[in-house]
């Protein structure tokens, strides 16, 4: 009989043992008995600033809200478009719509815009004049040269009063299209990360403001003109087609546009940066 209690007494401790292991594997149950289910991760891509500061600023809303953020900085306007069409990617932040139907259309890729956030302002700089009007015959101008951000450029330069553009131009106008250079621009087209590197080889340049406070510049003291606040190039949250009602992009969406985002943006970029919600 001893020996039948022993095998029985060990019998249940390996159960009980058991027990306990298949609990730890299945997750915590608090009181209620109910399994605490994990946070679900999402990958978003951004440019550094400020849409990866702005992205870090609501972690913890969605850390509240069973969403895990994980953020991969870009420092160019390709690469987050095709990772994201990839599947690397659950969504990214970095980009105006234009922008992005461009990319659809030359790319094959099937992007949606989700929300809008911001707007940042392009705006002219320059290290060689301290206004507008001491712009000499035959300057350099640096301008982006990827879709819809070079025609903005030179809309900005209409605007100022530099150029005209044939049919008073558009987001698709390329320098071709100049038909007034009273000046004889020299119009040098960069990638538009590389812009603000190029401003001790050019007289002025068209620089984003993103790029523009990644290299130091601060869009209100030291642009010689600035884009009008009510652009239409709102920086918004992409997505793949059919994500848009996934519940942890939803969660992102209106993380993005809280009222603790818009405080921030206010307060962090002093009007240089505009939230568009």
């Amino acid at each position: 009989m001893k020996q039948w209690k022993v095998w029985i007494t060990a019998a249940a401790i390996a159960i009980g043992a058991a027990a306990v292991l298949m609990t730890g594997c299945g997750g915590q149950k608090p009181a209620g008995g109910r399994e605490v289910s994990q946070n679900v991760k999402i990958t978003v891509g951004a440019s550094p600033v400020p849409h990866g500061e702005i992205l870090k600023e609501i972690k913890p809303m969605l850390i509240a809200e069973g969403v895990d953020l994980n953020i991969i900085e870009f420092t160019d306007y390709v690469k987050p478009n095709l990772a994201l069409q990839d599947k690397e990617l659950d969504a990214n932040f970095y980009q105006h719509e234009p922008y992005m139907e461009k990319f659809n259309n030359e790319h094959g890729t099937d992007l949606v815009a989700l929300c809008k956030v911001h707007v940042e302002p392009m705006g002219i700089y320059s290290h060689k004049i301290k206004e507008l009007a001491q712009l000499g015959q035959n300057a350099k101008v640096a301008i982006p040269n990827d879709p819809t951000n070079g025609g903005r450029a030179l809309l900005v330069l209409q605007t100022a009063g530099l150029i005209s553009l044939k049919n008073g131009g558009s987001i698709a106008s390329t320098v071709q299209d100049v038909e007034k250079n009273d000046k004889n621009l020299q119009f040098i087209e960069l990638d538009a990360a590389q812009i603000p590197r190029s401003l001790d080889d050019v007289d002025i340049a068209l620089i984003n403001t993103n790029y523009a406070l990644e290299a130091g510049l601060n869009p209100l003291q030291d642009a010689l003109f600035t884009e009008s606040k009510d652009s239409p190039y709102a920086n918004v949250l992409v997505v793949r087609r059919g994500d848009e009602n996934r519940p942890e992009i939803q969660k992102l969406a209106k993380a993005l546009q809280s009222p603790e985002v818009k405080k921030f943006i206010e307060e962090k970029y002093n009007g240089a940066i505009i939230p568009s919600f």
